[in-house]
């Protein structure tokens, strides 16, 4: 029988049911979201992450701040890598990367 379903329709602490209601609105889960927002070093590299900075994730989409546009070109030839090494490090729904220029 699906979650959509379930035959005990009782109360159910909010954690149960947090995580499915956050899928159904596209929000990304906590997991992802703290490995990459505090593990970006990991995740993009040392020497990238100093010049180019998670924003958001908005559905599948994980939306980057550069300080350059050099930095961005960067970014983008390495997002399939920065991609990989996120599905490497846990469970994540982002399947592409946008990257803008913001100046400091």
């Amino acid at each position: 029988m699906s979650d959509r379903f379930r035959e005990d329709t009782g109360p159910r602490w909010l954690g149960e049911s947090m995580p499915r209601v956050l899928r159904r609105i596209g929000v990304p889960s906590p997991s992802t979201m703290t490995m990459v927002f505090t593990r970006w070093d990991e995740v993009a590299g040392e020497v990238l992450a100093q010049h180019v900075e998670p924003v958001r994730i908005n559905g599948s989409t994980l939306l980057l701040r550069a300080d350059h546009p050099s930095w961005a070109t960067r970014a983008r030839i390495e997002s399939q890598a920065i991609l990989q090494r996120a599905r490497s490090m846990g469970d994540t729904h982002i399947e592409r990367i946008e990257v803008v220029v913001q100046r400091p």
